[in-house]
């Protein structure tokens, strides 16, 4: 059986993933409304309601209802220049935007993890993706989704030296190792949402090329 989200709230907009999906949010000719809040402006489009600024300060202002919501936040530790910086982002931004999502109305949230999330991992950024997706569990979720991709390949707007090293070799790794393109992650994440399949699903890599295709 299949749900139609017709109200979507996406956060990470114009991140890798975030851009893509976004299109395809748009192109969708069931979806009545995005809701995107961004740092900086987006693209006008009819159905796309865009209020411009950080997302923290933005989420009391958003309105909804909204049937289904994304959440594609995401950050490196250099990228956020710390630790703590880090999981501010990447753990309270996002448990802070899924409980606003709620509040307007939400059923189904789809949400970028890690490829290796675990909360008692020794690994900062898996231990910080890990303890996320608890505190997301912990909110009682109609339907949840946790993606958990492997890296990600794409053009990025900021150099990362290591990823650039990392994709030749990543793209063919086997199974839930091998890197995705983000533009087949965010047709893997639509396809999800479609999906009527209540309570957690965690989705590895492997099964989102699959999905993606």
């Amino acid at each position: 059986m299949y749900l139609t989200p017709q109200r979507i709230l996406l956060a990470g907009a114009t991140g890798l993933t975030g851009e893509h999906l976004l299109d395809r949010l748009l192109s969708e000719p069931t979806v009545e409304r995005v809701l995107a809040p961004s740092r900086r402006p987006l693209a006008e489009h009819p159905h796309l309601d865009n209020p411009v600024g950080e997302l923290l300060e933005s989420l009391p202002q958003l309105s909804g209802p909204i049937d289904t919501a994304f959440c594609c936040l995401g950050s490196t530790i250099r990228q956020a220049g710390s630790q703590e910086a880090f999981r501010a982002v990447d753990h309270d931004l996002v448990l802070a935007f899924a409980e606003r999502a709620r509040e307007l109305g939400a059923r189904h949230l789809l949400v970028i993890s890690a490829l290796g999330a675990d909360p008692q991992s020794s690994v900062f950024y898996n231990r910080i993706k890990g303890e996320m997706e608890q505190a997301l569990m912990a909110q009682d979720w109609p339907q949840l989704t946790l993606v958990r991709p492997s890296l990600l390949l794409g053009p990025r707007r900021e150099f990362r030296l290591g990823e650039r090293l990392a994709a030749p070799l990543l793209r063919w790794l086997p199974g839930k190792y091998g890197g995705i393109e983000a533009t087949v992650l965010a047709r893997a994440l639509w396809r999800l949402a479609l999906e009527e399949d209540d309570g957690v699903r965690v989705i590895e890599s492997d099964r989102l090329r699959r999905l993606g295709r």
